[in-house]
C-alpha cells in the first residue's frame, strides 16, 4: 500500500482506514514531541518555578482547541478532555524539566 493517505470519505476498506490512522498518528507524535521541546524551552526561560504552572494559560490553550475543534468538525468535549490530560502532563514535565536545569 502507498503511503498516501486516502481521504476518509474514500475510503473503501479498512485497511485504507488503519493505513490512514496510523499516518496521522505518526504525525500527531511527531507534533506532540515538538510541543515537549517547547516544555523544554519554557523550562529553561522561566525564572521561577512558581512561573510553571499557569491556569489562566491552560484555561487559553483549551478554549482555543475547543474553538478549532469546533471549526474543524471534531468533538469539543473529546478534545478538551485530551488537552486537560496534555496540558497536564506538559506542566508536569516543565516541572520536572525546570528542576532538572536548576540542579
Amino acid at each position: 500500500m502507498d503511503e498516501e493517505r486516502v481521504k476518509p470519505a474514500d475510503c473503501r476498506t479498512m485497511a485504507e482506514v488503519r493505513h490512514g490512522v496510523d499516518r496521522l498518528d505518526e504525525a500527531i507524535v511527531a507534533l506532540i514531541a515538538e510541543r515537549f521541546r517547547y516544555m523544554d524551552a519554557a523550562a529553561r526561560i522561566k525564572p521561577e518555578r512558581g512561573h510553571v504552572r499557569d491556569e489562566a494559560r491552560k484555561a487559553e490553550v483549551i478554549g482555543n482547541v475547543v474553538s478549532r475543534a469546533e471549526a474543524e468538525g471534531a468533538p469539543p468535549p473529546v478534545l478538551a478532555e485530551v488537552y486537560e490530560k496534555l496540558v497536564e502532563g506538559s506542566i508536569a514535565y516543565e516541572f520536572d524539566q525546570f528542576d532538572t536545569m536548576r540542579g
